[in-house]
């Protein structure tokens, strides 16, 4: 299996290949991921061996324009994918990078997504494509619908992001004492400072939370340059209703933490996506990000607040967020009350707010 992207899109990869892995029990599973990602497939039941792609290295030779280093890593790995003698191929990506990596595999069967999922001519190099429908489809449905191509009609796995028992207990045991937190997870990634809530958005909830539903807030943070400072800065304003999050230093831990939360509180992030596939009810706060393509894991309760406001500069980098700050705090926390109250509807769904531009 070929994966090469953020945490976000490698981590929601995991439902489909836990349906692989069911229905090919014998079989030796192997996923290629960039090294940010590879932590995120630990100790996952669903595979048996994680292939490193070297781009960090491959990419600091080629800055350096050292010609000899560059070819000698590309044809080692390039020999280490060929001497797996893979028979399948699947390429979820579906870009020109990913697709010439399963072409170089030398797999007898390469299968990657046509137009409009597959991107960057990628359908070129794969030796099948599959069509899905409709056009727009949340991730989880791409990646279902190719392994559905393949003819695999196995379950996925209720909590596709598998944590062992002895991690949850640390996690736990990190968080007590006192009742069972909301995390909420003020950060992005550097590249995407668009999708972030107000900080003093973040900092009224957890002080709502508090004062009038008697529940503790943690806020996590990531390894992104703000992250940390962001946290704290929710922490400062919440008036003691708040505290930061034990530090996560592997997607494994990250996993841990929020299987171990009440509810999890953010913005279309990788950290969401995990708290959902670990099974942890989820707010997703949306401004620019589409609503169906990015919608949380399907069999996890969740609720969707997305700003109706038409706001194109954000996907031009906007790091002002504007859309974002029409989500009201009263919005957040009726969301998170409707999760507490035990709905038993595995479903998604969004509300508009609506707000002057």
């Amino acid at each position: 299996m070929i994966r090469l992207g953020a945490l976000g899109d490698v981590v929601r990869t995991l439902p489909a290949v836990s349906s692989l892995r069911a229905a090919y029990p014998g079989a030796h599973l192997a996923w290629l991921v960039e090294p940010s990602a590879a932590t995120a497939l630990e100790e996952q039941p669903w595979i048996d061996e994680v292939l490193v792609f070297p781009r960090p290295k491959l990419s600091a030779a080629l800055r350096q324009r050292q010609l000899e280093p560059l070819l000698a890593l590309l044809g080692g790995f390039v020999s280490t994918l060929r001497a797996r003698r893979f028979d399948l191929v699947v390429d979820f990506h579906s870009l020109l990078r990913s697709a010439l990596l399963s072409w170089v595999s030398g797999a007898r069967r390469r299968v990657g997504l046509a137009s409009p999922f597959g991107t960057e001519g990628s359908w070129w190099l794969a030796g099948e494509t599959a069509e899905l429908e409709p056009a727009k489809l949340s991730r989880f449905d791409r990646n279902s619908g190719l392994v559905e191509y393949l003819g695999v009609e196995a379950k996925l796995a209720a909590q596709p992001f598998a944590v062992s028992p002895a991690d949850r207990a640390r996690a736990e045991a990190s968080l007590a004492p006192g009742r069972v937190p909301v995390a909420l997870h003020p950060g992005t990634s550097e590249g995407t400072p668009y999708k972030r809530w107000r900080v003093d958005g973040y900092s009224e909830l957890a002080r709502r939370l508090r004062d009038e539903d008697g529940l503790p807030s943690v806020v996590t943070y990531g390894p992104a340059r703000e992250d940390r400072a962001l946290a704290e800065a929710v922490v400062e304003g919440s008036d003691g209703a708040a505290r930061l999050a034990p530090q996560t230093l592997t997607l494994r831990e990250l996993a841990a933490l929020m299987a171990s939360v009440r509810i999890c509180v953010g913005a279309d992030t990788g950290p969401l996506h995990v708290a959902s596939l670990v099974g942890t009810p989820v707010v997703q706060l949306l401004g620019p990000t589409d609503p169906v393509e990015n919608a949380p894991f399907s069999s996890t309760p969740s609720r969707s607040l997305r700003t109706g406001i038409e706001c194109s500069p954000c996907r031009n980098g906007c790091a002002a967020a504007t859309c974002m700050r029409e989500i009201d705090p009263e919005s957040v926390l009726c969301a998170v009350r409707d999760l507490l109250g035990g709905s038993a509807l595995p479903e998604w769904t969004t509300a508009v707010i609506r707000g002057a531009a």
